[in-house]
């Protein structure tokens, strides 16, 4: 099954808990998903990211009792996405509302799928909030990868800015680094901070050092 199919699979599935039965509407509402995922420029914001997003994710399902609203949560959090502004995680949040309302599916449920997709703006949970937490550490499994996937998608992230010297994106890109290798965690569940943390770090600072060798070449 190709990496598409399994997506689909899982959006089928999805729907389905949601007691969406209508093969027209999953089919249609996936294809939407897919033009948005698949626009040019994004090398690493794309259906890629959202399917090892999906996937962390259910690895940490047992943690919670809202499974469904994090992974529309996941489904939803980069769908909106243009590296030159400052708000995708409320647009995005807005386009998960229209269509989750053109699906009927609950307010309650919208709510929380909202919150959940603003959380990943500053990347940061609350003590008690297990369902951002899980969402979060999600969308950073990449960081704790094994290095060589690692600086694929440091390459990737580069190639969304390319509009940008090289001496500014390496400015900015060193500051969000060294905001992540502040923190006491990275990863704010158990599982994914025996898992990834140390790897995460160790992969943070090879990219962190290259730009500091480069800002003084």
């Amino acid at each position: 099954m190709s990496a598409l199919e399994n997506l689909f699979s899982k959006w089928c599935s999805l729907l389905l808990r949601l007691e969406i039965k209508s093969t027209k509407i999953t089919e249609n509402t996936f294809s939407v998903l897919a033009k948005e995922y698949s626009q040019t420029g994004r090398y690493y914001h794309n259906f890629e990211h959202i399917f090892h997003v999906l996937e962390t994710i259910k690895t940490l399902g047992n943690l919670t009792n809202q499974l469904t609203s994090i992974e529309l949560a996941g489904w939803f959090h980069d769908v909106v996405y243009d590296p030159k502004a400052g708000d995708n995680e409320e647009k995005s949040a807005m386009y998960a509302t229209n269509l989750m309302k053109s699906l009927g599916i609950d307010s309650t449920t919208i709510a929380n799928v909202n919150r959940l997709i603003l959380s990943t703006k500053l990347h940061q949970a609350d003590i008690n909030d297990i369902d951002s937490q899980i969402l979060l550490d999600a969308d950073l499994a990449i960081l704790g990868s094994p290095i060589q996937q690692y600086l694929t998608y440091a390459k990737n992230v580069r190639q969304e800015y390319a509009w940008i010297s090289d001496r500014d994106y390496q400015n900015g890109r060193r500051r969000v680094l060294e905001q992540f290798l502040q923190r006491e965690r990275i990863y704010y569940t158990d599982a994914m901070f025996e898992k990834l943390e140390q790897s995460a770090r160790s992969n943070l600072n090879t990219e962190l050092r290259t730009y500091r060798i480069n800002f003084f070449i």
